[in-house]
């Protein structure tokens, strides 16, 4: 069968005992990148083989990795840091399962957009996650769709981006849609940012911005 086990988003301590003890009873660990991993197994002392497994390489080695599994073998699947799947690789793999009759069971646990959706303040009973934004080709057609979503918006940025993101957001949602910025959770430098897109933008532009980034925008308000 074929675990998809989560990872921590920063913490270490955010790992859960069932996923310590998964990785431990595995015969493979795949891990995105395995350097990246080799420390979080390291600190929690398991020691299981590590295979390679990213965007860059799935679609070439899924198919043995199908033959094993069916031969009895069992895996479990990690990222970098959070749940596999969510704007990490995942999905080809269980979908391959599935179509073979593998067993695969997915853990709880830790995914970046959740704890920052909570403590933005925005809404949260109903919310659209979409990612990464398209660097080039769809991305105004995306953010012109966006800007008429009644939902809270979730999306992932890196820091070298988040300025200019902020300014196109300016653009299509207006200067003075709430907004909410997360970055480094669970780290010793958690920050979130919360205010008016114009706010938020005005406090990262003097700045040099570092870890991963949660963005959220309020939905489009009822007239």
């Amino acid at each position: 069968m074929l675990y998809i086990v989560p990872t921590p988003i920063g913490n270490l301590a955010d790992m859960t005992y069932r996923a310590v003890t998964v990785l431990q009873e595995v015969d493979t660990v795949l891990a995105e990148d395995t350097r990246t991993s080799g420390v979080l197994l390291k600190h929690y002392g398991i020691s299981k083989p590590m295979l390679p497994y990213h965007q860059h390489n799935e679609h070439k080695i899924t198919g043995r990795l199908i033959e094993e599994l069916q031969a009895g073998k069992t895996f479990a699947l990690i990222t970098d840091a959070g749940t596999p799947g969510i704007s990490d690789p995942a999905f080809f793999i269980i979908r391959e399962c599935i179509k073979s009759n593998i067993r695969v069971e997915c853990l709880p646990g830790a995914t970046a957009f959740v704890p920052a959706l909570v403590n933005s303040g925005l809404p949260s009973d109903r919310f659209c996650f979409e990612g990464f934004l398209p660097l080039k080709k769809g991305r105004h057609t995306l953010l012109t769709s966006l800007s008429t979503e009644p939902r809270t918006i979730i999306l992932y940025e890196s820091p070298v981006r988040l300025v200019k993101t902020l300014l196109q957001l300016i653009t299509y949602f207006g200067a003075d849609r709430p907004c909410s910025v997360s970055r480094e959770l669970s780290k010793k430098f958690e920050e979130t940012i919360r205010g008016t897109l114009q706010e938020v933008h005005d406090y990262f532009s003097n700045k040099s911005v570092r870890g991963e980034i949660v963005l959220l925008i309020g939905g489009t308000p009822d007239k």
